[in-house]
């Protein structure tokens, strides 16, 4: 990411409503796989952004906010694919959501995660 992005992520004010908390999102929802437990971390504010659902800010939502910023501004080194070399897959699973990560050679090469949805 660049420098510029990087003072943009850190000096974001606290969103204050549903539109600001989308804006935030897409923003570091572009670099999710940079971000471990992406899904996991974002979820307080996803559900800021449900057309019915109520803006209510809490320690949670900060939390998520303040947690996304500090992940996306000192984000790990991950490592190009080699061809060359064998790969690694880690999943894990929840009934709320799942994760994986891809390394080869120990080490990163890019994180994956979804929030599910109740059914």
């Amino acid at each position: 990411m660049d420098l510029t992005k990087v003072e943009a992520v850190s000096n974001w004010k606290q969103p204050e409503n549903p539109t600001e908390v989308r804006s935030f999102l897409g923003l570091v929802g572009y670099y999710h796989r940079f971000i471990k437990d992406f899904s996991k971390i974002a979820g307080p504010m996803t559900e800021l952004t449900k057309k019915y659902g109520k803006f209510i800010w809490d320690a949670k939502c900060e939390r998520s906010f303040q947690e996304l910023k500090r992940r996306l501004t000192e984000a790990p080194v991950l490592t190009l694919p080699n061809g060359n070399h064998g790969y690694v897959v880690f999943t894990d699973a929840s009934k709320e959501g799942l994760g994986c990560v891809l390394m080869q050679n120990e080490r990163v090469i890019a994180y994956v995660s979804r929030k599910l949805k109740p059914y």
